[in-house]
């Protein structure tokens, strides 16, 4: 989910990120961008801006950036990188304005959601010719690489390269799901599953939550999104300019949920929930489940003290699709040849080489007692991911099994991006979900047709 405040799922994680160095991708350190050589093979000198330099307030994950720039500039000695540690990396107060005014980096950092809008505004470089000389990008999730080429309906132009990603799935309590007789091992794989489930876990009295779900701050129409993917659905027509949630799959999503609160009862009595609700709730051991996705453990490990071992992420219910969020470097319009090499050069030592890097680094990252062992970001496929998966397996300081249901079932799942307007939908979702969850004599069909008829006066507005 990307936004402001603590409603921003991928700002709120990428924020954590850039503290945590949380990473589980790379691709093969082999490639026709292999660090060493000059940018553009014409050994000038060349400088290039980088965004998202990790600011001062994060000392460790800023002097690990430094020790990174200087490597990467000893290996390329014609090669200055100059950091941009404006934070957030990406202000969405700001950074349209920015983008308009011609003062973006020469590398600049954007979130998935910002890419199309990035290239209708003529900003970008094409990078295309140079695609050969990024890391593993044959590897890289089609549904990322396409988000930075026109919405993947233009193969023959890439306006950037996606560096990280999450993707949603079962966070659910292992404690709970043992004390209720369920099998800790085995989480539910269909939304069927998660209501019979949560009820197991309601049973057990004690305040104990079976599923619990958002409803305010733009997370209520965010899971809304997620869980209509989940069902086979989707949110907008393929051209964008419709809503499309409005039929059997989107009433299911409020049919279930309002079904879970008022006849099964085993979503509390607490709604109006926002991001870090849920997180708090887990942490205090009273919530069986929600759709998160592995990183918000770390979250609930280091700012509560809960270990690792009691919780663990299952796929998104229904395996069908899964929403995915995530960041990316696009390159300014005004660079020349060598600068987009140089970039390209950078991007593959920080942040597409397994084992060296901001994130890939799982020596460093180990040693500084951060964590290694995350399926997520989910970044690449093939023999990258391999790769990778064996490097990381060595540093891994996390119960990496209980991520086995999650990691098995996402090569078989669709990975869908969030809507356009995502931030002004996601508000009006947000209306849908806490009625459903508040209001025991709320008609679904009613809040869908009303949800979908303020969609749609969004996305007019939006192609005006």
């Amino acid at each position: 989910m990307t936004g402001t405040s603590t409603a921003g799922r991928a700002r709120t994680a990428l924020a954590i990120a850039l503290a945590a160095g949380f990473a589980l991708t790379a691709s093969a350190c082999s490639s026709s961008g292999s660090t060493g050589s000059t940018a553009g093979g014409s050994g000038g000198a060349v400088t290039v801006t980088v965004g998202c330099e990790p600011p001062t307030t994060q000392a460790q994950p800023r002097a690990n950036w430094i020790a990174d720039v200087a490597a990467f500039e000893k290996l390329n000695p014609n090669i200055t990188v100059k950091g941009d540690d404006s934070n957030p990396c990406d202000d969405p107060a700001t950074f349209n304005a920015k983008l308009a005014s011609g003062r973006m980096d020469d590398v600049f950092y954007t979130y998935f959601t910002d890419g199309a809008n990035v290239v209708a505004s003529g900003q970008a470089a094409d990078i295309q010719q140079y695609a050969s000389q990024i890391n593993g990008l044959s590897d890289i999730q089609p549904a990322l690489t396409d988000i930075y080429r026109q919405g993947g309906t233009d193969s023959g132009h890439l306006y950037g390269i996606p560096k990280g990603n999450y993707s949603l799935g079962l966070v659910y309590n292992k404690t709970l799901f043992q004390k209720a007789g369920l099998d800790p091992n085995k989480p539910p794989t269909t939304w069927d599953q998660v209501e019979a489930d949560a009820i197991a876990i309601s049973k057990l009295g004690g305040g104990n939550v079976g599923y619990a779900d958002y409803s305010s701050a733009n997370t209520g129409g965010w899971h809304f999104a997620a869980e209509v993917y989940s069902r086979g659905g989707t949110m907008v027509t393929p051209d964008g300019k419709s809503a499309a949630f409005d039929d059997a799959n989107g009433l299911a999503v409020l049919q279930f949920l309002h079904k879970l609160r008022f006849t099964d009862n085993v979503m509390g009595t607490k709604q109006g929930l926002q991001y870090n609700d849920l997180l708090q709730m887990m942490a205090s051991g009273k919530l069986g489940m929600y759709v998160g996705d592995p990183v918000t453990l770390t979250t609930i490990h280091d700012q509560y003290g809960v270990p690792y071992d009691g919780m663990a992420v299952g796929p998104m219910p229904g395996q069908t699709a899964t929403l995915v969020g995530g960041d990316g470097y696009m390159f300014n319009k005004k660079d020349s040849a060598a600068q987009i090499q140089a970039g390209i050069k950078f991007i593959n030592y920080e942040f597409l080489t397994s084992g060296q890097g901001l994130n890939f680094n799982y020596p460093r990252r180990a040693a500084e007692k951060e964590p290694v062992g995350l399926p997520e970001p989910d970044l690449w496929t093939g023999a990258s991911a391999s790769a990778d998966a064996t490097t990381m397996a060595k540093y891994a300081n996390l119960p990496v099994q209980n991520f086995a249901a999650y990691v098995a079932a996402l090569p078989s799942m669709k990975l869908l991006v969030e809507p356009p307007q995502a931030q002004a939908i996601y508000a009006q979702g947000d209306k849908a979900m806490d009625a459903v969850l508040t209001n025991p004599n709320v008609d679904p069909q009613q809040l869908l047709d009303t949800f979908k008829t303020s969609v749609n006066g969004i996305l007019a507005n939006a192609q005006q």
